[in-house]
């Protein structure tokens, strides 16, 4: 049986530039091998999607994202995560390497498990603006989840560049410097709240 969580290159490597336990989760980029849409809300990003590339086409890894997927549907899924977290105690958990929040009851068992695990700090990048922005305005969100908005999906236009947390894709790093934006590309928790004030994210297309 697969593993809930993993560590991808980038996550291994942030995890051990800042001495932190980081792990991340993630299902099916886009859509399911059955055609379940993971990414509702995903635009262009859809064609560069870093992971519907290279190691994540591999048999053995499409395999664990489905299996994923299959767990983020049973009833017991906020059980199941809890009894995995308090196997591994990590300090951060990146939510969703791969896919999205494809439904408001998909978010709010996330946001649940966020708020029992308030000992661990949980982050997203996500397309699915206006949703996350309706559970905000709920007070839904516990102080330790944050979400960097995408701007690169079909709810883009909802992102106020101004005050909200955001990402970018750059060719370049150069370009990511050039246009005030913290270059997240090899430590993945600058893109957070609690490592970098600047809420313009930067990342290097790949």
């Amino acid at each position: 049986m697969p593993s809930l969580f993993s560590q991808n290159t980038k996550i291994k490597k942030t995890g051990k530039t800042n001495n932190l336990k980081l792990f991340n989760f993630g299902i099916p980029a886009f859509e399911t091998m059955s055609g379940k849409r993971t990414c509702p809300m995903a635009g262009p990003c859809a064609d560069f999607c870093f992971a519907r590339t290279k190691l994540y086409k591999m048999t053995n890894v499409k395999k664990a994202y489905e299996f994923r997927y299959a767990t983020t549907q049973k009833a017991s899924f906020v059980d199941i995560v809890n009894y995995e977290m308090q196997r591994i105690k990590p300090d951060y958990i990146r939510v969703h390497d791969s896919g999205d929040y494809y439904s408001r009851s998909y978010l709010m068992r996330w946001l649940e498990i966020a708020k029992i695990n308030n000992n661990i700090r949980f982050y997203s990048y996500t397309n699915m603006v206006k949703l996350v922005k309706d559970a905000d305005k709920l007070n839904l969100i516990p102080s330790n989840f944050d979400f960097i908005f995408s701007d690169s999906g079909k709810q883009k236009h909802l992102i106020n560049k101004q005050n909200e947390r955001h990402t970018k894709i750059f060719n370049s790093r150069d370009d990511i410097a050039v246009h005030g934006y913290v270059d997240a590309s090899n430590n993945d928790l600058l893109a957070t709240k609690w490592f970098s004030k600047n809420i313009k994210i930067g990342l290097v297309f790949k």
